[in-house]
């Protein structure tokens, strides 16, 4: 039972849910779409068996309930249906009739607007057609851009013309081929490119006759503006230097104030000055634009090759005619020329890709540089003013300077200037050459007589003279030197500051400046003053005073030398201990002269000497002599005297040099004048008087005429002639012949040879000779003596000469 009563409850739950499922799937039915409805049916047959048996009953019933409901509502809206169709069927003959009214408006209508619209056809027909016309001529206008005044004078729509030619001939033409008109476009194209072409390298040419003719103008403002550029900026560290020291004063006086308003004066007036200055570029100067339109132009049309090397052919041949110098003078011109040609192509190789290249560049500076350089050298050998060449030397620098920023190497350029250099140092050399001569000319080689304080301090400002014993003299005194000193070492420093204008912008060390200087003093105190001097001693009117300060003169300018050599190291900043300094030379050159002046004194002297000698007019064969000397050597002896009083401001051993040098002449003089071949005899008389005579030079020599001789050491230079004359005034043969050859001999000095010539003048030879007549005639023994002496001389004699 309870069994029974389960399953009748289980059948029952199972029947509920089943009536539940096939509403859920009904409702799904009515409320989705047809295409969902296949797996909600299939659901119904997966389920239970039997159950599809069920849904349909289920199903049945639905579709009946609905055919109630659409019965209901039918027969609800009947009544309402038969009087809308009852009304409609009312409104027939009236809707028929407006219908015909309607098409009838119609017909009319469309018939009287027929003609309307054919004519708005064509309106719009010729409205496209203008439209068409306009727009084909404005492109075609860009298609023909020299066809036109217009598109010739409005360079910059090359390119673009070029651009809409290669698109139409490529792309728009292939389209609208078929058309007449697209022929012969296509056909004009290649003509345009040409003429465009053209135009573009006529303007390339005009630029370049511009650069040409206007390239002194455009380089002068550059080069200005570079060196106005480096002097700017000397002149702002300068200032800068300067206002750093204002501001640490200031700051340590603790004006703070004045210190504030002095640096915002200072910084607002140099920054004003500043702001001001604007640095011009060679674009500034230049315009590059032909250059880079026809560049444009040829690389588009695929003809750069041939551009580049247009371009590089007509650039060869202007810097050929740049270093053509039109005259024969070297100016500013072929530097200003030469500097806009290469600061041209410096923009050109940097703007433009390929177009110059850098070994076109350096080929073209190459062949520029080597032909300047020999110009260079050229005009600075043929150039004699010192001026000039340093005119040179700054248009030099400046170009080397000017360039070398632009990056091109001037390495030659500067060991150019080495050279120029030397050329410089010829020119001041012949120029002060000019410059002493002129001094010696006008010197008067006397000592400087000075009046006062201030004409002695105005001579030792111009030359470092220092001696204790003349500045405690009173005024007026005499300085020792001549003027010629002072001006020589005024010359000497002037030369030396222009030699220092070469040195100048030359970028070098102090050391190498110190050395070029010291270099160049040299060539001048040892070539050009020396030779000055030598020149000068020389001179036929410069007399043995003038040779006397001479000397002095050159002593002083020896010790000044060291003076110089301090003004160059103050020049320089370079110590004269370095290792490297070179010494000056003006010790040697100062020596060389005054040996040269003090031989010429001796030359001189000895002239003078043979000028009195000359006027010697002795009677020979006299029989007794005056009792007193020779008027021609008491001249000479007081010349002697008068001359060597001059050379107490010589050094001592020049003066007792010249004074042994004269005293030694003198008797090789009057020794000569025994021994003249010409003068065959000579009397015992004439003897005694040539022996007065030497007395006198005796007693000139022992009077010391010159301090510094020790005992008799003057008076030697006649003891040649004393110990003759001695030997025949005396007649002591016997001890001659006797001690002859002995160191102790009296007549030790005496020659054979002197003694056999002598003798044979005395001998009696001729009737005519009066003396020895009269001795044969009283003593013929004597006779016999003076030959037995006369043999025995000559036999010593040629002794003497088989011996040697």
């Amino acid at each position: 039972m309870n069994t029974v009563t389960i399953r009748a409850n289980m059948a029952e739950s199972e029947s509920l849910e089943t009536i539940t499922e096939h509403e859920r799937i009904l409702q799904e039915i009515e409320s989705t779409d047809t295409a969902c409805v296949g797996p909600t049916l299939r659901s119904v047959y997966d389920d239970q068996p039997n159950a599809h048996k069920r849904f349909m009953e289920k199903l049945d019933a639905r579709i009946r309930n609905h055919d109630r409901e659409i019965e209901k509502m039918c027969n609800f809206h009947h009544q309402g249906f038969v009087d809308a169709i009852t009304e409609l069927l009312k409104v027939r003959a009236d809707a028929e009739k407006l219908m015909g009214q309607v098409s009838d408006t119609n017909r009319r209508l469309q018939d009287a607007g027929r003609e309307v619209t054919a004519q708005t056809e064509e309106v719009i027909r010729c409205r496209i057609q203008q439209r068409n016309m306009a727009t084909t001529v404005e492109k075609l206008q860009l298609c023909i851009p020299g066809e036109t005044p217009h598109l010739r004078k409005n360079l910059t729509i090359y390119y673009s013309a070029l651009k809409t030619m290669e698109q139409l001939q490529n792309i728009y033409i292939p389209r609208v081929s078929q058309y007449r008109f697209c022929q012969i476009m296509a056909e004009t194209l290649p003509k345009l490119r040409e003429e465009i072409k053209e135009i573009s390298m006529s303007d390339l040419k005009d630029f370049l006759e511009s650069i040409r003719k206007h390239s002194d103008k455009i380089g002068e403002t550059a080069m200005r503006q570079v060196g106005f550029y480096i002097l700017f900026y000397i002149f702002y560290f300068i200032f800068y230097f300067i206002l750093f020291y204002f501001i640490l004063f200031f700051y340590f006086i603790k004006i703070d104030c004045c210190t504030s308003r002095f640096q915002n004066l200072v910084y607002g007036c140099f920054l004003t000055e500043t702001d001001s200055y604007t640095v011009l570029t060679v674009q500034d100067l230049v315009d590059f634009s032909p250059v880079y339109r026809c560049l444009h132009i040829y690389t588009v049309l695929g003809d750069r090759e041939t551009f580049e090397n247009y371009y590089r052919k007509q650039r060869k041949k202007q810097a050929r005619l740049v270093l053509q110098p039109q005259s024969n003078m070297l100016n500013l011109d072929l530097f200003v020329k030469l500097f806009v040609f290469f600061v041209v192509e410096d923009h050109i190789l940097h703007a433009t890709q390929g177009l110059v290249t850098r070994a076109f560049t350096d080929e073209l500076w190459n062949m520029a540089l080597s032909k300047i350089i020999a110009v260079l050298r050229t005009h600075s050998s043929y150039c004699n003013d010192p001026d000039l060449v340093l005119e040179l030397k700054n248009l030099i620098v400046i170009f080397a300077d000017t360039l070398q920023g632009y990056g091109f190497p001037v390495n030659r350029l500067f060991d150019l200037l080495f050279e120029v250099r030397d050329q410089y140092n010829e020119t001041l050399l012949k120029k002060w050459a000019l410059v002493f001569r002129d001094i010696f000319e006008q010197d008067n080689y006397s000592p400087i007589p000075v009046e006062n304080e201030e004409e002695y301090k105005a001579v030792i400002s111009r030359f470092p003279f220092h001696d204790a014993e003349i500045e405690k003299q009173q005024f007026p005194k005499k300085l020792p030197m001549s003027q010629s000193v002072p001006q020589i070492y005024s010359q000497v420093k002037e030369f030396i500051y222009a030699s220092l204008k070469f040195s100048e912008s030359l970028h070098r060390s102090s050391t190498e400046i110190d050395d070029m200087l010291r270099k160049s003093t040299n060539l001048l105190l040892t070539r050009t003053l020396s030779s000055c001097l030598q020149n000068l001693i020389k001179k036929p009117h410069i007399g043995l005073t003038e040779l006397v300060q001479i000397i002095i003169n050159t002593t002083h300018l020896e010790h000044a030398c060291k003076y110089l050599e301090d003004f160059i190291t103050n020049i320089t900043n370079v110590s004269p201990e370095t290792v490297h300094t070179t010494r000056l030379y003006g010790l040697s050159t100062f020596k060389d002269a005054r040996h040269a002046a003090e031989g010429e004194i001796y030359t001189k002297l000895n002239q003078k000497i043979d000028e009195f000698i000359q006027l010697a007019d002795y009677e020979w064969g006299m029989a007794e002599s005056d009792g007193r000397a020779s008027g021609y050597l008491i001249d000479l002896i007081n010349f002697l005297r008068s001359t060597f009083q001059v050379f107490t401001h010589l050094p001592g051993k020049v003066a007792q040099t010249a004074c042994m040098s004269a005293c030694k002449h003198l008797a090789t003089s009057l020794m000569q004048m025994l021994l003249d071949t010409e003068l065959k005899q000579i009397s015992m008389g004439a003897i005694q008087q040539f022996n007065l005579d030497v007395i006198q030079c005796e007693l000139f020599a022992s009077s010391e005429p010159v301090p510094g001789f020790q005992g008799d050491t003057l008076q030697l230079a006649f003891i040649d002639l004393r110990q003759l004359l001695d030997l025949f005034m005396v007649w002591d043969w016997s001890t001659y012949l006797a001690d002859y050859g002995q160191p102790t001999s009296k007549y030790l000095r005496v020659n054979p040879s002197t003694a056999l010539a002598l003798l044979e003048k005395m001998k009696d030879t001729s009737k005519k000779n009066i003396i020895f007549s009269q001795f044969r005639k009283n003593d013929r023994d004597k006779q016999k003596l003076i030959e037995t002496v006369v043999k025995q001389l000559r036999s010593l004699v040629n002794g003497m000469s088989q011996h040697s």
